[in-house]
């Protein structure tokens, strides 16, 4: 499962910079300073992202067995600026907490 977790930070922190990024950068320029080049590459970018996030988010969330509202939380981290990067650390401080509850097969 640790694997699992690796991957579902490191997605969840470049998520969680490339939605800031298109909040606070592309949007502006492109409704602002009416320069859409930004977001032509953002948005679609992020949108990619976001979807390899959900794969990795899914597989945490199957391993670790939690109930439905973590996966909701976690869905949505990739939806609202900052929240990315509280939602990626109580994760992942809450799956490894289960994974050292776990005993190992030599342990069983």
């Amino acid at each position: 499962m640790e694997a699992a977790i690796k991957r579902y930070r490191i997605m969840a922190l470049i998520v969680g910079v490339m939605l800031l990024i298109l909040v606070f950068v592309a949007v502006p320029l492109r409704y602002i300073w009416d320069k859409p080049g930004a977001s032509a590459v953002i948005s679609p970018t992020h949108g990619i992202l976001y979807m390899v996030y959900l794969v990795t988010a899914f597989d945490l969330y199957r391993r670790a067995g939690w109930q439905l509202q973590k996966m909701v939380l976690m869905v949505a981290a990739g939806l609202v600026p900052f929240l990315a990067f509280y939602v990626e650390h109580r994760i992942v401080r809450e799956a490894r907490a289960d994974l050292a509850r776990t005993p190992t097969p030599a342990e069983a």
